[in-house]
């Protein structure tokens, strides 16, 4: 072949290899022949087909991996190694996602976000497509992956791992497409495979976990118990702390990031013009941006006492941090760590809570996405398909009113002749 083609045989090795050297790469493998004629014969083919494949890659089409052995005469063995895909791999390029993700998103996206990345690559995808060549990625292997996380994997001690969540397996697939978008702008792929999940239903809407109001009762008399009586003295700040954040939290509607960033100097308690009542307004900053919120009154007493205790320096944080533990002791002794539909309480409960209380009360649902810094549609999906006040009854219940039924005389002449000959009669 002009030169581009080896032939050779180690000292400690019965079996001729062949070797090339073709768009700036090495290629070589075993003829897995004795014979130097076999291994000619092996060898010329092998290099045909390597040539192919680089004149393929350069226009850009796609490989093969193997040849059609259903073409091949019966009772002909291929002895040949399969071919294996060349090509950046998936590690490659998501070395490359997260050096440009990692630039471009500072400042704009949370530093958490980045986290979760690397935490789907490292733990799972690398695992399974890390030294995969990115030509070997199509719709058939995304669906070996569902299936690989939908099956019961077992930890260190032996046990088995619980099923993945629907939702983290959505992110995992988009941290997917994120990599494989990479490659594509890099040109290492030509287009996405298809990533749509075989045998999806329509995902189940169901209503955020949340407190009612009696729920909601037994909580807050709760905590200022705790606050009241603390199990030991040195803990009174904290109980006192997470009871005025209840209060705070379910009056306002703040998401717990946002309280958590919240300052003294963000707050101001004003009266309200159209309803007489002194409110907070608070300036949010939060996953949104920097929005507005105008509380309930009944966080106007929570956030006295917050700063009658901590100082009030208008720089110092309302809630230098959560009391997680003390919150999720208190849902358990109060058999709340649950709702109904076995979905888990948390600080965002508190939220929820917020929204559907409001809505229970016939607030304009436009004016409480405004304040939530939501949509309506957010609302509507996930708050108002389970509250009943939303119903209204005096429209539902409309009942179609009834046509009288006309008497019958027994005359079989229609009545319009008879009018027309009564008169006739006057006139003569």
């Amino acid at each position: 072949m002009d030169g581009k083609l080896h032939l050779y045989r180690r000292e400690n090795s019965r079996y001729w290899q062949c070797s090339t050297y073709l768009n700036r790469r090495n290629h070589r493998t075993s003829t897995k022949e004795e014979s130097i004629v076999l291994a000619k014969e092996f060898a010329r083919e092998w290099f045909m087909e390597r040539y192919a494949e680089e004149r393929r890659r350069k226009r850009g089409l796609p490989l093969y991996e193997t040849l059609d052995h259903e073409a091949q005469p019966e009772g002909l063995i291929d002895r040949r190694r399969k071919v294996k895909a060349t090509g950046p791999t998936f590690r490659e390029a998501a070395e490359a996602f997260v050096k440009e993700a990692t630039a471009i998103t500072a400042g704009e996206r949370n530093d958490r976000y980045m986290i979760q990345k690397h935490t789907h690559l490292r733990v799972h995808l690398l695992p399974f497509f890390g030294e995969k060549a990115l030509s070997e990625i199509n719709a058939g292997l995304i669906q070996d992956y569902r299936a690989h996380r939908a099956t019961p994997q077992k930890d260190k001690s032996g046990e088995a791992r619980k099923r993945p969540a629907r939702s983290t397996l959505h992110q995992e697939m988009v941290t997917l497409r994120q990599v494989l978008k990479t490659a594509n702008r890099k040109g290492w792929i030509q287009a996405l495979p298809d990533m749509s999940a075989p045998y999806k239903k329509s995902g189940k809407i169901t209503h955020r976990a949340w407190f009612s109001p009696e729920d909601y009762k037994r909580l807050y008399e709760a905590s200022r118990e705790r606050a009241l009586n603390p199990k030991k003295e040195r803990w009174r700040t904290e109980c006192e702390n997470l009871h005025d954040y209840i209060l705070f939290m379910v009056n306002t509607g703040l998401r717990p990031d946002e309280a958590l960033r919240l300052e003294y100097r963000d707050v101001a308690i004003v009266t309200d013009e159209a309803t007489g009542e002194r409110i907070l307004e608070i300036e949010v900053r939060g996953k949104r941006g920097v929005g507005y919120c105008k509380s309930m009154p009944g966080a106007v007493m929570p956030f006295k006492r917050l700063q009658k205790r901590s100082g009030g320096a208008p720089t110092a944080k309302l809630f230098p941090r959560f009391q997680r533990d003390l919150f999720n002791t208190l849902l358990a002794e109060l058999d709340l760590r649950e709702d109904r539909e076995g979905q888990r309480r948390t600080a965002y409960s508190l939220r929820h809570t917020y929204i559907c209380l409001r809505l229970m009360e016939g607030a304009d649902i436009y004016q409480i996405a405004k304040n939530c810094r939501t949509s309506v549609e957010m609302i509507e999906n996930f708050y108002a398909s389970h509250i009943k006040n939303t119903l209204d009854a005096s429209a539902i219940n409309v009942r179609k009113q009834r046509k009288k039924a006309v008497k019958d005389d027994g005359n079989d002449k229609p009545p319009t002749r008879r009018r027309r000959k009564s008169s006739l009669n006057a006139e003569t």
